[in-house]
């Protein structure tokens, strides 16, 4: 199954669109509980994400076959020091302990430019005896731009990147990376399948700051209707659609949410023939969220 669950909605209010909060401990049990029934094998989590970790432990059913993705605390330092490489440890060894797990699969840099600042290194030192040690089997970082794909292979042999792609943000598909990713045997995974869910907004309830792609937001919105496509349905259908893309990571906030997601298959995403391609934004401020206010 190449949809995969993000998990921040477990432990804190999130997304743009979301109106109901953090998710109680009720639906992460049903999530988890379907999840399980429908093959689904990848949950991404982190130590920033409130108590996510804490709630996938508690809920998560025995005798999964989940593949646990959890990322690294954010320093953003101009240097790295030995304090650091620890902390990286320390703040591992919690997140097993939340999780309730012995091991691991994937073990991210949560703010790649950690890796890139002066003795950055040090922190992948750390991952590094981390994986030797039998505690994670793939070490990586999440990314936000080409650009910063580029500058981490210079340094790093990685085994699994998470990144964003979706109907606006194309960067990574127009510029080549998730070809180069895929040919150095790298895992991908994509997020911001729904752009933290202004893919799934009206154009009039956008806030403000997105009025510049509002008129291209009401374009979006009539293709699809030429095409009978509901906007769940054109945003995952468009990811699945790319070869180099190994798991698709989508948060939800409830169990039926999740329940509609999974209705959406990979194998039907291949009979829509529809070009996104006009649809592609170059602008960072609109489809980076660490820019919007």
């Amino acid at each position: 199954m190449k949809l995969g669950l993000g998990t921040v909605q477990f432990g804190m209010d999130y997304g743009i669109s979301n109106q109901k909060g953090q998710t109680p401990e009720s639906e992460v049990k049903e999530v988890l509980s379907l999840a399980v029934q429908r093959g689904l094998k990848v949950i991404d989590t982190a130590c920033r994400y409130g108590n996510s970790e804490e709630m996938i432990g508690h809920c998560i059913p025995e005798n999964n076959t989940f593949r646990i993705v959890t990322k690294t605390p954010i320093f953003k330092k101009k240097c790295i020091d030995r304090e650091d490489a620890q902390l990286l440890k320390q703040t591992f060894y919690s997140s097993l302990k939340k999780l309730r797990q012995q091991s691991i699969y994937g073990l991210l840099i949560h703010y790649s430019d950690d890796l890139l600042c002066e003795n950055g290194s040090m922190l992948w030192e750390s991952m590094q005896e981390l994986k030797e040690e039998g505690l994670v089997k793939k070490i990586g970082v999440s990314v936000y731009s080409p650009a910063q794909v580029d500058a981490i292979l210079a340094f790093y042999n990685i085994d699994l990147v998470q990144l964003p792609v979706n109907i606006f943000d194309q960067r990574m598909i127009q510029h080549g990376h998730l070809k180069k990713l895929k040919d150095l045997g790298i895992e991908i995974h994509s997020r911001s399948v729904f752009l933290q869910g202004l893919l799934l907004m009206n154009p009039e309830e956008m806030p403000e700051y997105f009025s510049s792609i509002r008129d291209k937001m009401m374009k979006y919105r009539e293709y699809l209707r030429t095409n009978s496509m509901s906007q769940i349905q054109a945003a995952l259908t468009f990811v699945y659609r790319i070869p180099e893309i190994d798991t698709v990571i989508v948060g939800v906030n409830d169990s039926r949410q999740f329940r509609a997601l999974c209705e959406i298959k990979c194998s039907d995403a291949l009979q829509y023939q529809i070009d996104f391609s006009s649809y592609y934004i170059e602008d960072e401020r609109i489809i980076n969220p660490f820019h919007w206010n």
